[in-house]
């Protein structure tokens, strides 16, 4: 079996039939081969199964008597599960899901500034300071600067003390990775600290609406290093 991305032949399998399914390959309403699949894979019959369990508890599949075991419609799978989430980025360089991201963060992570500016704590701020130290320290390493943004996020979301919100973080944090990877991964020289410390500056002299306008300005700086980096892809 060829060396898939998962945990053990169980995770590989996953992966395997679920990037068929968000990749088209595999298209809504049609009905799994399993035999095939099975013998393609040279995996069991109980490792396929486990495999289908995991997919039908995301929403992408489904089995029925006569008909066998099936794709579900799109509008059934689990968008908002972090895996589906990580196979939509791994199976296509889509840009409309990256634009998709940038909407929801942007009705999202600017309410949560300006709810951080009037609910943080001194625990908040020393978090959202820490974030911000990792991130000035991360300058020449993409993988930590992915961590240290993931960090900063995170620690804003929970700042803003509504359990709602900070469930988004598995959105958030799944999508703003795999956009991290892409920009952090470019060839181009930015500094991300002087965005992020605005909003924290906000938020620690409690100024809802500079907070709120701050996040804003972030993501529309986001916005342009994506667009930078499509830029960059289309003249090489």
């Amino acid at each position: 079996m060829p060396n898939y991305t998962g945990r053990g032949v169980h995770g590989q399998t996953v992966e395997i039939v679920a990037g068929r399914i968000l990749s088209g390959e595999i298209p809504e309403g049609a009905t799994i081969n399993l035999a095939a699949l099975q013998d393609e894979l040279d995996i069991s019959l109980t490792v396929m199964r486990e495999a289908l369990k995991v997919l039908s508890a995301k929403g992408l599949v489904d089995a029925r008597q006569k008909r066998g075991t099936f794709v579900r419609p799109r509008a059934d799978w689990n968008l908002l599960d972090a895996d589906v989430i990580r196979w939509q980025f791994a199976g296509s360089a889509d840009a409309a899901l990256l634009d998709q991201l940038h909407e929801v963060r942007a009705i999202v992570e600017p309410a949560a500034a300006r709810l951080a500016a009037a609910r943080a704590t001194d625990a908040d701020l020393v978090a959202l300071d820490a974030a911000l130290a990792q991130m000035a320290d991360a300058r020449d390493d993409p993988a930590a600067a992915v961590a240290a943004d993931l960090s900063f996020h995170r620690a804003l979301l929970h700042a803003a003390h509504n359990e709602w919100l900070e469930r988004m973080k598995v959105v958030m944090e799944t999508g703003l990775a795999e956009r991290d990877r892409l920009v952090h991964g470019a060839a181009f020289d930015d500094d991300p600290v002087p965005s992020h410390q605005a909003v924290v500056a906000a938020i620690r002299v409690r100024d809802a609406a500079a907070a709120e306008r701050a996040m804003s300005d972030l993501l529309d700086k986001a916005a342009q290093d994506v667009a930078h980096v499509r830029k960059e892809k289309e003249n090489r």
